[in-house]
């Protein structure tokens, strides 16, 4: 993945999280279990902060050049389609046992914020 991709995708997954949660304020709100709203609110939120962490790492990209950086830019779009994107599922469809999948996004989050922190540290 190279910076222009990473840039890309977080600039993606930025309006989609702006669209998601507007759906989820409006068509959602009366439609679903107060608890399920609140799951599918936390995957609106971590899809925010790890698109602009996205961005982050493609900006950094044009002045560092490291294999750690393209690492944390791969582990942070997995982590949002594994994390968020799990939750979206879990929430919309009721499936508890797409929940088992939640955590290993998160694992991604975490190390991808670690190799951006590797890439940093190196330079």
């Amino acid at each position: 993945m190279n910076n222009r991709n990473i840039l890309f995708s977080g600039a993606i997954f930025m309006v989609l999280a702006v669209l998601l949660g507007a759906f989820g304020a409006h068509a959602l709100k009366t439609r679903l279990p107060s608890e399920m709203l609140q799951i599918y609110k936390t995957a609106v939120e971590y899809q925010f902060y790890h698109a602009l962490g996205l961005l982050l790492i493609g900006l950094i990209g044009f002045q560092i050049d490291s294999k750690w950086l393209r690492w944390s830019g791969i582990l942070m779009f997995a982590g949002i389609i594994l994390f968020s994107g799990s939750l979206y599922a879990l929430s919309i469809s009721g499936i508890k046992i797409i929940g088992a999948i939640t955590p290993i996004g998160g694992l991604s989050f975490v190390a991808g914020w670690i190799f951006l922190t590797v890439a940093i540290w190196k330079h």
